[in-house]
């Protein structure tokens, strides 16, 4: 699993930095999360494709997080995309794609469909879930979990062989969850396999402030992608307006143990942004700023 920063500024564009869009490559599939203004020609900048993004989650309806959406849906039907795209977002996404879909004379030539999620809603890609949870921003947003499901255990061949189960098709069987029948003796999964090996868990805040339940949802995460506008000398004047600075971030990631907190959404103010990993790494050493087209592996716990 990669995460692909196609857009770390925060409300308008600078010549260095994009607005918000964050790609996550699972296999062939890409999910992303918001697609500001530009995020098509982010992606052809990048060793991604817009044409494998099979579902976009918005986490709310600031310009600088959806405007991106007509373009590249647009771009993705004149390059003869005949698979569906799926839009996910807070109460009023379905409005918000039609209206966005209609504009001028055109029509995507593949089904778009666009679905509400509230805050605790899960929608499932089989291996993996993406959850919503609400986030603490001046409007109805939502922050997302993406986590996947627990894979088996690692195999015991020492033991497979000493119960006389015979090498071959038949441990892919077990590996597989499926039991098996060597000379009238059936073996089950768990007779060969460790326990159960979590999954990766990615959280996104989107624009939010601190809050409980961030830290609950963010606990235990292998990354943490947290809103940070500002350094901590302008943190009063960014939670007033629904955002975080680089310290309360650092402060969310240490309290929930995550494994690493990247920053991003940062105001254009900071054409450096050293205060704001300075204030982070005080408070949490495993912290990195997102530039765009910045490429994060998220390998397996174990």
């Amino acid at each position: 699993m990669q995460i692909v920063f196609l857009g770390t500024s925060g409300s308008w564009p600078t010549p260095k930095r994009n607005v918000s869009a964050i790609a996550i490559k699972r296999g062939p599939e890409v999910l992303l999360f918001d697609c500001g203004e530009g995020t098509q020609r982010q992606f052809m900048l990048s060793k991604l494709s817009f044409m494998q993004v099979a579902r976009v989650f918005l986490t709310h309806f600031h310009g600088d997080h959806f405007l991106g959406l007509p373009g590249m849906v647009q771009s993705m039907s004149m390059n003869g995309r005949e698979a569906p795209l799926e839009v996910y977002g807070p109460q009023g996404i379905e409005r918000l794609v039609q209206e966005l879909l209609s504009l001028g004379y055109f029509t995507p030539g593949f089904p778009v469909e666009a679905r509400k999620l509230r805050p605790g809603d899960a929608v499932d890609g089989g291996d993996y879930e993406v959850r919503a949870f609400e986030a603490a921003h001046t409007v109805p947003g939502l922050s997302y979990v993406l986590e996947e499901r627990p894979r088996p255990g690692r195999f015991n061949r020492e033991r497979a062989e000493a119960l006389g189960i015979p090498p071959g098709p038949l441990y892919s069987r077990l590996q597989d969850g499926q039991a098996v029948t060597v000379l009238g003796r059936t073996f089950r999964p768990e007779d060969v396999l460790g326990p159960p090996r979590r999954g990766r868990k990615i959280v996104y805040t989107g624009d939010s402030m601190p809050s409980p339940t961030l830290v609950g949802m963010a606990r235990g995460a292998d990354v943490l992608i947290h809103d940070a506008t500002s350094d901590a000398a302008l943190e009063e004047k960014a939670n007033r307006y629904g955002h975080s600075s680089s310290r309360q971030a650092a402060e969310i990631a240490k309290e929930a143990g995550v494994g690493l907190l990247v920053l991003t959404h940062l105001s254009p103010r900071y054409e450096d942004p050293a205060t704001l990993l300075a204030d982070a790494k005080a408070v949490f050493g495993n912290v990195r700023v997102a530039d765009d087209f910045a490429e994060i592996d998220v390998p397996y716990p174990e």
